[in-house]
């Protein structure tokens, strides 16, 4: 018999194996790709961003309405422990002008590759090509192999299988069904982090597909978030987009559309905008004009243009403080959401009324939930790995107390 079977072998996974290793459980890992931590080196291909160095109680507003419930874990398993932790495995972290933490190799293999060989070292066991497919009548594991169905005991098990987001990586969301023909409450999952749709013009979609948007304030309702944001061919994607992915999504799915509002120069007034707008502009075209007397960039006139064609008057036409209005307020209707398997996280999962206080599923004694699989979002920026990291590390913790009790 296994002691402790941990399913899944991304960042939550490998983290509550390494705690009960740590704590003296034999511990094999199975995961149903042919190896450890596809998302994650996904991830890492721009730049491993691990945490981030904010204030807790900022960087716990992060998770919104999910907040109360992670606070303990994050709290145990802290972005400074993260980076502890990182610094142990011979990977050294620095924080960059975002307040972003990262690698210094700012790469994720190499710290995979520590990590594994940690495990290694500690007796951990993998088993790859084992997808998971439930629970036979005995209550053991069973498992979907090349060499056929098979059944396997375990004293404790964690679940850490991810989301629904990139399933060629490995989460696909199918435990989903299996917890619920056990009576678990799952919320549905949805994108979260993910782009919009918008029906830009064929003009606009040819010659601004990939152009970044800097220094922009994105609103809806009263949410606003400053940063950049991407033009792709079917819409908008980004970090400011991403961190009003939550409410954009209701917006969408709950109405059909969202109206999303966008300031080129948000540290401008009107009447400054006004006043730069009013001068003479002589032979320019108004593209140019805008160019200098606002400092926009063309993608950001080529909105104003979209936003003109749609209120069907030439922007030509508008005045010095209509052009200004408009400069900081580009009304962008998103008519969808991108799909799920395009998303970088997922919304929904396990609920937290599911979970005792050390992650254990109430109705499935012995059987823990970890990382993006529980009912929980945040933005890009280093949360979404913490609270994998720290939930993982809370199940752990989990396992070993209630083994010790039982």
């Amino acid at each position: 018999m296994t002691d402790v079977a941990v399913i899944g072998a991304g960042p939550a996974g490998l983290m509550a194996a390494e705690v009960l290793a740590q704590g003296g459980a034999r511990v094999t890992v199975y995961d149903a790709m042919p190896s450890a931590g596809r998302k994650f080196l996904m991830a890492g291909r721009g730049g491993l961003n691990l945490t981030h160095s904010e204030p807790l109680p900022e960087f716990m507003a992060r998770y919104r309405e999910a907040a109360p419930m992670l606070q303990a874990a994050i709290a145990a398993f802290s972005p400074d422990g993260l980076r502890a932790w990182s610094a142990a495995l011979g990977e050294p972290t620095f924080v960059g002008s975002s307040g972003r933490v990262f690698p210094k190799a700012f790469k994720a293999s190499p710290l995979l590759r520590a990590w594994l060989r940690r495990l290694d070292a500690a007796g951990v066991r993998f088993a790859f090509r084992h997808r998971w497919t439930g629970w036979d009548d005995q209550g053991r594991l069973r498992f979907q192999t090349a060499d056929g169905e098979q059944a396997i005991a375990a004293k404790a098990t964690v679940l850490a299988l991810g989301g629904a987001s990139w399933p060629r990586l490995g989460s696909d969301g199918g435990w989903a069904d299996i917890l619920a023909s056990e009576g678990v409450a799952v919320s549905k999952l949805r994108p979260a982090n993910s782009g919009f749709t918008v029906a830009w013009s064929d003009v606009f979609r040819d010659r601004f597909e990939g152009q970044p948007l800097k220094g922009v304030a994105l609103t809806i309702g009263a949410h606003t978030v400053r940063g950049e944001a991407m033009i792709t061919r079917s819409g908008i994607e980004g970090g400011a987009i991403y961190a009003l992915s939550a409410e954009l999504r209701e917006a969408v799915l709950g109405l059909g559309q969202a109206m999303l509002t966008i300031a080129l120069r948000p540290d401008l007034e009107a009447d400054a905008l006004t006043t730069r707008l009013s001068g003479t502009r002589g032979k320019q075209s108004l593209a140019n004009f805008l160019r200098k007397a606002a400092q926009l960039s063309p993608v950001g006139i080529g909105l104003m243009q979209e936003a003109a064609i749609a209120s069907g008057r030439p922007l030509a036409l508008f005045s010095p403080a209509e052009l200004a209005k408009l400069i900081n307020a580009i009304p962008v209707q998103l008519t969808g959401v991108a799909p799920i398997e395009r998303a970088i996280s997922t919304a929904g999962g396990v609920t937290f009324d599911e979970l005792d206080d050390h992650f254990m599923l109430r109705k499935l004694p012995g059987v823990f939930a970890a990382g993006e699989m529980l009912d929980w979002e945040a933005p890009t920026g280093g949360y979404l790995l913490q609270a994998s990291f720290a939930t993982g590390a809370a199940a752990g913790r989990g396992v070993l107390r209630w083994l010790a009790s039982s």
